[in-house]
């Protein structure tokens, strides 16, 4: 009997999924955004940057724009080909790389690593998560850092809903959640309406917070973890709205 792929080897879904995850919206927000990640990190135009699970290369093209050397990797074929087409369309220089995230490594050749929009834990055995952060810091070069953009544990737990749903242009969005293993695991049930099309997927990935998220970080290999509650550097508490990881070779 053939093994059904996990959720995110579909490729059919992150294409469907596409005009969801990148709207135009979510575009007009990505300058503020990487302006906010460059002052958090202090990187400074001419460094390589390696933007892990990079999709249709949001961050990867603003990057480039101020000046920084670019690989975006991510295992969607077509994202990678829309990252690529809109860079050759700008005349930006990015090197777009198919790979999955769990076996990626060049050995010290960034000065960063970026992993943003909760693009970590979807895997069913923690060792892969373990491995991506192995990988990554080996693929820093010395005094490197790793920025992680998660949705925290303890944000979800302040903000869960069961159910919810939204209009993005034609395109109508429900999505039912579980939580399971102790507060652990998340399981999503997507429903796609569009006219007469209807696609269902459930995306599950593991929950991590702050500290848990630490122990991993520090268990491979780094020295320092910085935890903020968002891209501007703000305090991981009450009022958090995202669980940022700075993490220093």
């Amino acid at each position: 009997m053939k093994e059904e792929k996990a959720w995110y080897e579909n490729d059919s879904w992150w294409q469907t999924m596409a005009p969801i995850l990148f709207p135009a919206a979510r575009w007009k927000n990505t300058a503020a955004e990487v302006s906010r990640l460059l002052q958090l990190t202090g990187l400074k135009p001419g460094a390589t940057v390696l933007d892990l699970c990079c999709g249709e290369g949001r961050h990867s093209l603003e990057l480039a724009r101020h000046g920084f050397h670019v690989t975006g990797v991510d295992r969607t074929s077509c994202f990678l080909a829309k990252g690529t087409e809109l860079a050759a369309a700008e005349g930006l220089e990015v090197e777009f790389v198919r790979y999955d995230m769990r076996h990626f490594c060049r050995e010290k050749s960034f000065d960063a690593v970026i992993n943003m929009f909760t693009s970590f834990g979807y895997f069913e055995n923690q060792e892969d998560d373990y491995r991506v952060a192995s990988n990554t810091y080996r693929s820093l070069k010395p005094g490197g850092i790793f920025l992680l953009d998660l949705m925290g544990k303890e944000i979800l737990a302040r903000i869960f809903r069961e159910r919810d749903w939204l209009r993005i242009d034609d395109t109508i969005i429900l999505e039912e959640r579980k939580l399971s293993r102790n507060w652990g695991w998340i399981d999503a049930h997507w429903t796609l309406l569009k006219g007469s099309e209807r696609h269902e997927v459930i995306v599950s990935h593991r929950l991590y917070s702050a500290t848990e998220l630490v122990l991993l970080l520090q268990t491979s290999g780094f020295t320092t973890v910085d935890i903020y509650g968002s891209l501007d550097g703000s305090p991981y508490d009450h009022a958090a709205a995202r669980l940022v990881a700075l993490a220093r070779v």
